[in-house]
């Protein structure tokens, strides 16, 4: 999900995704929005945002020694963001109000501004440690995943560009990814919208039922955060399963889906040339450059890793003990940022568009997650499980 991975475009047509034009469904999906209305739903994700960081502190304390009690101790924010932003989404969309607010619902930018401050707290070290195992891991997965997936959809009949936005988001990162081939193959913007609506419905249960059988299996944090990682299609996704296994579990989780991203420009740009030179064999294509490369790079990869430069640099400059109080407020803050991304997925959440997918795409879409559950799986336990955050 980088989403942002989360923004799931709203109009259908027929028109297709310029190359490099991210922009254009999200514009289509802002035609009623206003700046009184942007402002009015900014108030509301920062008012449920508020909401979760009290019911996150205060819930385990108001129902200690009930039955509910120990639920309660071990439900961790992400979830009642999530839930609070559905609930919102649920009240706005029958009052009328979603589609006029839904400019504030800004997943991608609060979910990377968060994975940004979080490399604040992760040691360099633990990066460059993890960046081996992690970049086969991606190598591996995405090759593996991205080939089954278009051989699965040509045998479902697909559309060759919906194959390529399908492989692309369940192999990379979600609807980032799928944007991304969208321009790459020049798909039409309801093909977009198929592939953003199925990697939300898919990416939101997992977001629980992942830490839950990683605990089943007993995988270790580490482990843990490399299959979650590994598996769920969109960063915020990715990173609110992280934080409900605990802070080592996100540590990695983040590294190996960061790693996924970094990756997305190579697939975009392989993308382009396929469709150029084979599928439209356009005599006159022009080749894809460096520029195209770095034109689809997620940039914000690259403030991740300058955040842990400068926080490694800092606590080896003024020691452990002077530098954690100025962590701990830059880890606070990143905390807020993740609350409203999280609470954005739920905002943004929409059934309505799914009725339009049809069940081959469902089918292609579902049998992929499957196979990169159980591979993710594969690769995380044998990668890390010998790897320490700490």
């Amino acid at each position: 999900m980088s989403a942002d991975d989360a923004k799931v475009p709203q109009a259908a047509t027929a028109e297709t995704v310029p190359a490099g034009g991210a922009a254009a469904p999200a514009e289509a999906g802002r035609t009623a929005q206003t700046p009184v209305g942007t402002l009015v739903g900014l108030l509301v994700v920062l008012a449920l945002a508020a909401v979760t960081r009290v019911l996150d502190k205060n819930v385990p304390d108001w129902t200690e020694g009930t039955a509910f009690g120990e639920v309660a101790a071990a439900i961790e924010y992400p979830v009642y963001a999530i839930a609070l932003g559905l609930l919102g989404n649920a009240v706005l969309t029958a009052t009328g109000l979603r589609d006029r607010l839904s400019g504030a619902f800004r997943t991608e930018f609060f979910i990377k501004t968060g994975l940004v401050l979080l490399g604040a707290s992760i040691n360099l070290a633990v990066i460059v440690t993890a960046a081996g195992p992690a970049i086969i891991q991606a190598i591996v997965l995405i090759s593996a995943v991205f080939l089954f997936t278009w051989w699965l959809g040509g045998r479902f009949g697909l559309d060759a560009r919906l194959r390529a936005l399908l492989s692309s988001a369940v192999s990379i990162c979600g609807v980032s990814a799928a944007i991304a081939a969208a321009g790459a193959v020049q798909a039409k913007r309801e093909q977009l919208a198929y592939s953003a609506s199925l990697v939300i419905v898919f990416a939101l249960p997992s977001i629980f039922l992942l830490p839950w059988l990683a605990s089943v299996l007993g995988l270790t944090p580490e482990v843990a955060g490399a299959w979650i990682g590994g598996n769920i299609d969109t960063t915020a996704a990715v990173t609110a399963a992280g934080a409900i296994v605990g802070e080592d579990a996100l540590a990695v989780a983040t590294i190996v889906k960061v790693t996924q991203n970094a990756l997305m420009g190579v697939v975009a740009v392989a993308l382009t040339a396929y469709f150029a030179f084979r599928v439209e064999r356009r005599a006159d294509a022009r080749r894809p450059g460096l520029a195209d490369l770095w034109h689809r790079f997620p940039k914000f990869v690259l403030g991740f890793i300058a955040a842990s430069i400068i926080a490694t640099l800092y606590l080896g400059a003024v020691g452990s003990d002077a530098g954690k109080p100025v962590i701990g407020t830059v880890n606070d803050l990143r905390n807020w940022f993740l609350i409203l991304a999280f609470v954005s997925i739920g905002l943004e959440f929409r059934v309505a568009s799914l009725r339009e997918a049809g069940w081959r795409p469902v089918g292609v879409f579902a049998i992929a997650t499957v196979v990169n559950l159980a591979l993710a799986l594969l690769l995380a336990s044998l990668l890390f499980s010998g790897f320490s955050v700490t």
